[in-house]
């Protein structure tokens, strides 16, 4: 039995990669988009420490850091459209600026979702024990058996990612709905008791100066805040990186990466100034500068304050803890699903070793991308937990903001220098050319300014004194953000020696289609077993969905490849 790896039908068009096509439609990738946050998550451990530096101004740090936010989000809805790849940013800048600075658009993807890991498996396995209200253990972020759940927590995302992206995004669907309500009951009921006969003692009403950015003491402070914001936003390009397994790919990715920015933007506000009113700005107490109690966990201590003792009360403390747990648990998810799919793309355009382009038969996900990803994680998490009781976990979700701002800004340059020969017309000039390069300017003085100031050993949890000459003093938020960008440099200038068909613009550059041949991704007329939503069967670029028996020819080199 032979069949022409040709295509079959126009319909299977997924790039060549092999990931089932048509899977997801608008609202789950938005769903995708949204719960690859963790609203609830991101809150809890963020906002406190943005009160703590701007104090009451928190809500107009949560809409200030929206702009950039949203600008980048254009220039991904723009790139999509020409360029549906999962590759995202490596594609795109590697198609605008060249290889060099595609592959460290990629690695910045990479090791951003691998920095922030550790601490989602790490909050999902503390609050695994505070839902059974052990607060010993579950207080305790270095506790071993915090550890040891936290790596179940991995092992079990993982192998949802592993079975396929139609559970994934039914998954992701019951979790974000749950903790929408929660967090909605959360607010109206702060807001309520705030503004009622019976409001404690923090509680102060909602005024103009919230919203006044000129009230923060020093543009330094303002700058800080708003780079840490910009991790309670980061994750919902995952809605693109789901590109090539949604319905209408050229415009539901982009489409769903605008909603989520937005959805996301009256979420954290509303949240934002419901807590704000009751807990006030303090740090004493259940106020917000001091993490709204001894565990520092917003949503929790404040949450159980707003719902009381009584019997509802405790059933909402409970579900609060759900709520974060659950975003924690999605977030590790939809972390990996972006990343795998980054490496896949990285693979098949031969960038990184071909096996991570492997697509399993069966489930058409990238096998081997989406364990690896699951095994640097868990062993990065084991070897920050250990250290410095777990005062790194902490440094690494701080040094996330730098890689957040190299590689979503490199993607609004990408935007504006790919389309600059296509700016006619003022609606292409503002969404191709001027959005696009704002927020890229925006995110990459962030990163300089976030540089700087985690230079400084007050950044961090743990600093590094140096035992020579000249003894400097340096915040590990630093050496860990800035470090990931020099191990990415070294690993690219290593990779640059054994891919050059890479790295001399041969398998992708500017002129390449993202298809594996010009016209069409590389297709089989064969089903596999659950492929019902496929006329086709799309094989990987690396034939290793190939069923057994069947022989495929590679258009491009002739080549004849066939199934043991």
């Amino acid at each position: 039995m032979t069949a022409e790896a040709v295509l079959d039908r126009p319909t299977s068009d997924d790039g060549g990669k092999g990931l089932k096509t048509g899977t997801l439609g608008l609202a789950s990738s938005v769903v995708i988009g949204v719960a690859s946050t963790a609203p609830a998550y991101s809150l809890a451990v963020t906002l406190g420490l943005v009160v703590g530096y701007v104090g009451a101004q928190a809500p107009i740090i949560v809409i200030l850091a929206f702009i950039p936010i949203l600008f980048v989000s254009i220039g991904y809805q723009q790139l999509n459209k020409r360029e549906p790849d999962c590759g995202t940013t490596f594609t795109w800048a590697t198609k605008a600026f060249g290889p060099k600075t595609g592959w460290m658009g990629g690695w910045g993807i990479l090791a951003a979702d691998i920095l922030v890991m550790a601490s989602l498996a790490q909050v999902a396995g503390q609050y695994v024990f505070l839902l059974f209200d052990n607060k010993h253990i579950g207080n305790n972020a270095a506790s071993g058996w915090v550890l040891f759940v936290g790596l179940l927590w991995m092992v079990v995302m993982t192998y949802i990612c592993y079975r396929g992206i139609e559970i994934s995004a039914r998954i992701q669907q019951a979790l974000l709905s749950l903790e929408v309500v929660v967090l909605i009951i959360f607010a109206i009921t702060a807001l309520f008791k705030a503004y009622g006969s019976n409001a404690p003692a923090t509680a102060t009403h909602i005024s103009g100066s919230w919203f006044n950015p000129f009230h923060i003491s020093s543009f330094s402070t303002f700058s800080q805040a708003i780079i840490l914001m910009l991790f309670i936003y980061w994750g919902w390009d995952s809605a693109v990186s789901v590109n090539e397994e949604t319905k209408d790919r050229e415009k539901t990715p982009g489409r769903a990466a605008v909603i989520s920015t937005v959805l996301l933007l009256a979420t954290y506000v509303i949240v934002t100034i419901a807590a704000q009113s009751y807990a006030g700005v303090g740090t004493d107490g259940i106020g917000l500068a001091g993490g709204g109690g001894d565990n520092g966990n917003i949503l929790s201590t404040v949450g159980s304050a707003v719902f009381g003792d009584s019997a509802y009360g405790k059933i909402m403390a409970h579900l609060l803890i759900i709520l974060v747990l659950t975003s924690a648990a999605a977030c590790t998810q939809t972390t990996i699903l972006p990343t795998a799919r980054t490496t896949l793309s990285m693979a098949a355009f031969k960038a990184i070793p071909e096996r991570f382009a492997h697509i399993h038969k069966k489930y058409l996900t990238p096998t081997q991308s989406t364990i690896w990803m699951g095994i640097v994680s868990a062993i990065l998490y084991v070897a920050l937990n250990f250290q410095f009781s777990g005062g790194l976990i902490t440094d690494a979700v701080t040094a996330i903001g730098i890689m957040i701002a190299f590689y979503y800004g490199l993607t609004g340059f990408a935007c504006t220098w790919y389309y600059r020969r296509e700016l006619q017309g003022f609606k292409n000039l503002m969404l191709r050319g001027v959005i696009p390069f704002l927020g890229g300017v925006m995110l990459f003085g962030g990163m300089i300014i976030t540089i700087k100031q985690d230079w400084s050993p007050d950044s961090s949890e743990v600093s590094w004194h140096m035992q020579f000459a000249p003894h400097w003093v340096i915040g590990f938020a630093f050496l860990l953000g800035v470090g990931a960008i020099v191990v990415g440099f070294i690993l690219m200038f290593i990779a640059s020696a054994f891919y050059q068909p890479f790295f001399t613009g041969q398998t992708l550059n500017r002129d390449t289609p993202i298809f594996l041949a010009d016209d069409a991704p590389i297709t089989a007329g064969l089903t596999l077993p659950d492929s019902y939503s496929q006329e086709g069967t799309v094989l990987a670029s690396d034939f290793s969905n190939l069923p057994p028996g069947v022989t495929a020819t590679d258009p491009l080199t002739g080549e004849t490849y066939r199934a043991p």
